[in-house]
């Protein structure tokens, strides 16, 4: 007698759960041939909705976490993924990439984990300064998260640009909602399925699948949304997510890259979702000695 085999659910990952949507939607996806090898969760409003008050409840223990256990966690993250590479890459072919280019986006994205890990207790060094100023004081720069982010991710890239997206904003001690491609939507769940079992606390990243068009304006005005990341280069859609933006002076951040290159991983990445706050700090001049109080 055949074995009916059975296919893996997609669900969403909320909040470090695995819920399916709220709206009892699903799309199937199919492969080159046309037959259904997957029923993908379709998100809604109120899943979006979920993951942001997810985000929010885990931004305060996240961004207070030493920058060394950050990096630990995404170190582990990365030992994860490489751990389950062979259904990374059963899942890129599945989707229509060759064994060959399969392999190759796996490994980038366990090198990516890594390369982030290592920035978690050094970019603060880095991009922070001792600025000059006119009068008896000590001025510092110093970045500080940003909160939660929405991330867009990449419409082209199924695991690659997931991943290039959400890394630098939790390195830096923020939390995201992520959107995953619409058409290449595989990957993302076994994605969170590593996130959950690498130490990573639950809400720190929130994943859902669905068609953007749907989501694109919770995800912009939310008011508990401090920025939105944009992996793309469709010009109304960023038009759209700039006005509604508006709503709250939201930060929106555009970016269109090939993710397998060198300069997808950058620390200016990192960066760009961080405030950088700046303290003054009084001197006092006793007897000719410098001192600060």
């Amino acid at each position: 007698m055949t074995r009916l085999e059975i296919l893996k659910t997609y669900k969403l990952y909320i909040g470090g759960q695995f819920p399916r949507t709220e709206s009892g939607r699903y799309y199937p996806l199919m492969d080159k041939k046309g037959s259904t090898i997957a029923n993908i969760c379709l998100s809604s409003r109120k899943d979006a909705r979920n993951a942001v008050q997810a985000a929010r409840k885990a931004f305060g223990s996240w961004s207070e976490r030493t920058a060394f256990n950050r990096g630990q966690i995404l170190y582990r993250m990365a030992e994860m993924l490489e751990g389950r590479r062979e259904q990374f890459i059963t899942e890129l072919v599945a989707q229509g990439n060759s064994k060959t280019q399969a392999n190759k986006e796996v490994d980038l994205s366990v090198d990516r984990m890594v390369y982030y890990a290592g920035w978690c207790d050094k970019y603060v060094q880095v991009l922070s300064s001792v600025n000059p100023v006119a009068s008896s004081h000590f001025n510092f720069s110093v970045h500080e998260p940003m909160g939660v982010i929405g991330v867009l991710a990449p419409q082209d890239s199924s695991l690659i640009g997931l991943v290039s997206a959400i890394l630098p904003a939790i390195a830096g001690g923020n939390t995201c909602l992520v959107l995953a491609s619409e058409k290449l939507p595989l990957c993302a769940i076994t994605l969170a399925e590593v996130l959950n079992s690498s130490d990573l606390p639950g809400g720190v990243v929130n994943i859902l699948t669905g068609i953007q068009t749907e989501l694109l304006e919770t995800f912009a005005t939310h008011m508990d949304v401090n920025a939105v990341w944009y992996a793309g280069k469709d010009k109304e859609t960023i038009k759209l997510i700039r006005e509604y933006a508006s709503s709250n002076v939201k930060r929106v951040l555009v970016y269109d890259k090939n993710w397998m290159a060198a300069d997808a991983q950058d620390l200016y990445l990192l960066s760009d979702l961080q405030e950088v706050k700046t303290t003054w700090h009084p001197i006092e001049n006793i007897g000719g000695a410098t001192s600060s109080y």
